[in-house]
């Protein structure tokens, strides 16, 4: 039984829309990722301690890169089974999904990778279909 994977993928979100012979399914992984993480305490801190509880910016863009990491391996195994996979969505994180995929000998699967913007759900799932209903033709 072959399965063909559409993804709507951002730094948020994914939603995996999975094709087989036996019919479609789809799912939504939540990355849990703040791109700006709160600063700690309960009040705006004055005076000349602040810097002491602010962490550090690359110390934050290191907190962000573990968690996009996390997402992606839960997408990863999610999607590894696939024989087809479409990336799109409105951002960087399909790219940087296909550089991890062919960091796992996965990159052969991805049949195409779209920009698009905000989609609905019935949307994603309906793009998916029509792109795997396309005879694909070798170029």
């Amino acid at each position: 039984m072959s399965t063909s994977v559409g993804l709507w993928i951002d730094h948020r979100q994914a939603m995996v829309v999975s094709l087989t012979d036996g019919g479609e399914a789809t799912e939504v992984i939540m990355s849990n990722a703040e791109k700006q993480p709160r600063r700690s305490g309960d009040s705006p801190l004055k005076g000349s301690y602040e810097p002491q509880h602010v962490s550090a910016d690359d110390r934050r863009q290191h907190t962000l890169t573990g968690q996009l990491n996390t997402y992606y391996d839960a997408v990863i195994a999610r999607i590894r089974t696939a024989d087809a996979i479409l990336l799109f969505g409105p951002g960087e994180a399909k790219q940087e999904l296909k550089e991890r995929l062919e960091a796992d000998h996965l990159g052969g699967r991805v049949v195409g990778i779209e920009t698009v913007d905000k989609l609905t759900d019935h949307q994603i799932a309906a793009k998916v279909r029509d792109h795997f209903a396309k005879p694909h033709i070798a170029g």
